[in-house]
């Protein structure tokens, strides 16, 4: 009796995991924390080098943190005038590349993936 190879094939290829331990993911979801969300992109452009995630999802990571900057720097060229709306901008783009970030490797997310 000839063995089919198809029987012995995993159902479908396992997709890439972002990070191999708790301490990485902890790491990883700080990184956007810690830098003030200058690197807020940071994560999800090693996620798309490393197939976690589709490259477009990187590329609107890196232009909404352009742009938040952009538009923080219009509003408030010099950050003493006491607007409140750059800063908000800043915590909003923190608060969200962080949580994305510690989302990467949740399976019931599927956006991206």
């Amino acid at each position: 009796m000839a063995s089919n190879p198809y029987f012995n094939q995993p159902l479908a290829p396992a997709r890439p995991h972002m990070y191999n331990t708790t301490l990485a993911k902890v790491i990883w979801t700080l990184v956007p924390i810690v830098t003030i969300g200058l690197a807020a992109a940071v994560p999800f452009v090693v996620a798309a080098v490393k197939g976690v995630v589709k490259p477009w999802l990187a590329v609107v990571y890196v232009v909404a943190e352009i742009a938040v900057f952009s538009v923080a720097m219009a509003i408030s060229p010099t950050g003493d005038d006491g607007n409140p709306f750059p800063g908000f901008l800043m915590v909003l783009l923190i608060i969200t590349a962080a949580t994305h970030a510690a989302l990467l490797d949740n399976d019931k997310i599927s956006i991206g993936k």
